[in-house]
């Protein structure tokens, strides 16, 4: 007869224990992490293909029509280098982040319809409670915002998780003006506090009014824009892009220095 008050027989019934709860947990894992991960990997077309239209889509109808709007896409380095052999789409920005800066590589998606080209690109930033994500399109001249799209994990509701609204992101949209370049020279688009750039003024294009009692993480999408938007720049002028562009004779006041 088994003694059940033994220290063999704890130990015993405690190693049996703990296998079977690793086991069910691994089970419960392995059923719940499919549905998690095509969650995600929907969220992302979602995001992706909001940003190339202009307006909100479910993650349904994004899941369906991202195959034939996004028809290529590419990874590079700050320096404009392309980087071959790595999915844009499966690319962990939380992971490059913590690389040194040489070494992170950015995320660029291609959207066409018909004749019209934009170029998507991914980004990844820091705000106020934990990492902030967003798309921003650029139109075929390689100059032209089209629209952004932007969210956060923990900002605070009516402050800085704003940036997840159409009163912030409609600031990005193409009737909104903005540009990336000043004639030559590329500016990027800032966020800043509203009137500290007069709207009459030629600076009002890369300017966006940042988020009322949110200033860090304004500054964080700030700081965001302006990383993904300089990597951006180098890639067009290393890769032709702009060249190509121009040969086209595109809408563009963008030459190359």
């Amino acid at each position: 007869m088994v003694n059940k008050e033994s220290n063999s027989y704890t130990l015993i019934f405690s190693a049996v224990l703990v296998v079977l709860v690793g086991v069910l947990l691994t089970v419960v894992f392995e059923i719940t992490n499919a549905p998690y991960e095509k969650s995600v990997e929907m969220e992302k077309r979602q995001n992706i293909l909001s940003a190339a239209l202009g307006k909100s889509l479910t993650r349904e109808e994004a899941d369906e029509q991202f195959d034939k709007f996004i028809k290529q896409s590419k990874v590079y380095k700050a320096d404009g280098a392309e980087v071959v052999g790595i999915d844009a789409f499966n690319l962990d920005l939380a992971k490059e982040m913590k690389k040194p800066e040489a070494e992170q590589m950015y995320p660029m998606f291609i959207f066409q319809d018909g004749s019209t080209t934009r170029y998507i690109l991914g980004m990844r930033g820091t705000g106020l409670w934990g990492p902030i994500w967003g798309y921003i399109a650029i139109e075929s001249d390689l100059n032209s915002v089209y629209y952004a799209i932007f969210d956060h994990k923990g900002e605070t509701p009516g402050l800085g998780a704003e940036i997840k609204q159409a009163i912030f992101q409609d600031q990005f949209a193409l009737s909104k003006g903005k540009k990336i370049y000043q004639e030559s020279e590329f500016r990027g688009v800032f966020v800043e506090k509203k009137g500290k750039t007069p709207e009459t003024s030629e600076g009002y294009k890369h300017v966006v009014n940042g988020i009322s009692g949110g200033t860090i993480t304004s500054d964080g999408v700030n700081n965001m824009l302006q990383k993904y938007l300089k990597a951006f720049d180098a890639f067009i002028k290393k890769s032709g892009l702009l060249s190509t562009a121009q040969q086209a004779n595109l809408t563009s006041n963008v030459v190359i220095p």
